[in-house]
């Protein structure tokens, strides 16, 4: 046995295994294939990832960056052994924070971090992944897998996604400079709860002796597992072309953690407030069920969860007939949440 054997031996009896690391990035390989993209350059493996801004199209651009994860909603496709869909989490959560920017997602890269590499389980993270970037347009470049034995307990992992888009300067959003009262808020339908908000839903799930397995109480059809693992919702494709051909709108609103009451101030003027309607959608069977067994006021609700609403859009109140058609064109639940108005206090205020 040479010394570099030795060595090797040592390291997998310490709990990291190389060849398992090894055997998961050619596993993916297809996967991360299949998100090319105009502007990806050269293939995972290397020590960075390469994307040409120029051939994708940008020649005066801004570039925008995020990086996110999918909090404790792992601990429940942890305990129901389903990977393929958290990773379309892990993109959503990043390329939607880039969408409040009016920025194109260009390129991913994600971190998985576990105490014992699971090649199966990684590979299905990875797919759902890749999933997602062809969903969102946006070339998976590259990531880190690290095994950290004694960090992690056995079969865990952790997730964080890291995403590069741009948008030409003149599209940059918010458009503070352009908002007025009497501007609409559309709000975007959200697929469920999204990828906040799971600290207390796990909370709450234990509280009422319910099983993962269970019936969900606000869905007959589904089990509580499978409906809280249902994906965020990505928007990019009905809302960037949208974004990029007109002036129409002019803020918008990723709805995560804060809910609607602290994310629409983040893209507001100092001098407007949000005026928003509780009747103007229905809220979600789930979200009525949290708050009910929560016993959360409409200002806990709509503070921890997205009630329903995944994006908020400041539209100018000559052009929503037509943002509205374009939206539900391109497969969007729309709801008219209210107007902007002149700020008193508060710079959201819920009617």
């Amino acid at each position: 046995m040479t010394q570099k054997d030795k060595k090797i031996s040592a390291y997998t009896a310490a709990g990291v295994d190389i060849d398992a690391g090894n055997a998961l990035v050619e596993r993916i390989k297809p996967a991360v294939a299949s998100t090319r993209r105009a502007g990806m350059m050269g293939t995972i493996g290397g020590f960075g990832g390469l994307f040409d801004l120029k051939a994708a199209g940008y020649e005066d651009a801004l570039l925008v960056g995020a990086t996110d994860g999918v909090g404790t909603k792992l601990k429940i496709a942890h305990t129901m052994a389903i990977h393929d869909t958290i990773g379309i989490d892990l993109v959503a959560m990043c390329v939607n924070d880039l969408l409040a920017q009016g920025a194109e997602p260009l390129f991913f890269l994600d971190y998985y971090a576990c105490g014992s590499l699971n090649v199966d389980d990684a590979a299905d993270v990875v797919a759902g992944i890749a999933r997602g970037c062809a969903e969102a347009g946006c070339a998976l470049i590259g990531g880190e897998t690290a095994e950290m034995p004694g960090l992690y307990a056995q079969g865990d992992y952790d997730l964080a996604g890291f995403v590069v888009g741009a948008v030409n300067r003149d599209r940059l959003l918010p458009r503070l400079d352009l908002m007025q009262e009497g501007d609409i808020l559309l709000g975007l339908a959200s697929s469920g709860v999204h990828s906040n908000g799971y600290s207390l839903v796990r909370k709450l799930i234990e509280q009422e002796g319910l099983s993962y397995d269970d019936p969900a109480p606000w869905d007959a059809s589904s089990t509580v597992g499978v409906s809280l693992l249902t994906p965020t919702r990505l928007y990019i494709k009905s809302c960037l072309p949208v974004m990029h051909h007109s002036n129409a709108i002019k803020g918008c609103a990723h709805i995560t953690g804060g809910g609607l009451i602290e994310n629409l101030p983040r893209i507001l003027p100092a001098h407007l407030a949000a005026h928003i309607h509780l009747n103007a959608w229905n809220v979600p069977p789930i979200f009525a069920w949290l708050q009910r067994v929560g016993s959360l006021s409409t200002t806990e609700l709509l503070t921890t969860f997205n009630a329903g609403i995944g994006l908020v859009l400041v539209v100018a109140a000559d052009h929503v007939a037509q943002v509205r058609q374009q939206l539900e064109q391109a497969g969007e639940t729309v709801f008219d949440l209210g107007t902007l108005q002149m700020r008193q206090e508060d710079g959201v205020v819920v009617l």
